[in-house]
């Protein structure tokens, strides 16, 4: 008996899929796919989602400090005159920072291994950004589902797709 579903296609096909999957589910909460499909899918993010949980507290605060480029009213960089060249002006500013500990970091880079890279689209190109997906698990999924043993996606039928027949379900977090 084999321990996954080969979905008809090649293992790096079939990788790809599932980390696309996994990755949107993640992200939107809910996606739309079938039913052998949604059943792999589950698997892994519910492995993803126990392993924030296990790490999502398992970081150290540090405070460093950090120079900070000096911006006028308008949030333009102040520059100054030095030796005949215009100079940024800077200052030091405290930050605290959290720091992972060995194996939150290690976690971090598993879950890397499995999430793509997610980029918000804002209204103009320059107001796109990445998001952090692995901070996105352990400060916004994990706190959730803390005292959960277990089942955190839920797959709701909702019947056959009208091309092929095939049962189409509703992957979605509890």
């Amino acid at each position: 008996m084999a321990k996954y579903r080969k979905l008809g296609r090649t293992s790096s096909q079939r990788k790809a899929l599932l980390r696309n999957q996994v990755t949107n589910l993640l992200y939107h909460g809910r996606i739309v796919t079938t039913e052998a499909k949604a059943k792999e899918v589950a698997k892994i993010a519910e492995g993803l989602i126990a392993l924030a949980i296990k790490e999502k507290d398992n970081y150290d605060e540090v405070t460093v400090q950090a120079k900070v480029a000096r911006k006028d009213k308008d949030g333009k960089r102040v520059k100054e005159v030095v030796d005949g060249k215009k100079v940024t002006v800077y200052d030091t500013v405290d930050k605290t920072i959290k720091k992972d500990q060995p194996s939150r970091l290690h976690a971090r880079r598993q879950m890397l291994k499995v999430l793509y890279p997610v980029t918000e689209k804002g209204a103009k190109k320059r107001d796109t950004k990445a998001v952090d997906m692995p901070k996105m698990l352990f400060e916004e999924i994990a706190p959730k589902y803390e005292g959960r043993n277990g089942g955190y996606t839920r797959i709701v039928k909702i019947g056959q797709r009208k091309g092929d027949g095939a049962l189409e379900v509703v992957l979605e977090l509890v």
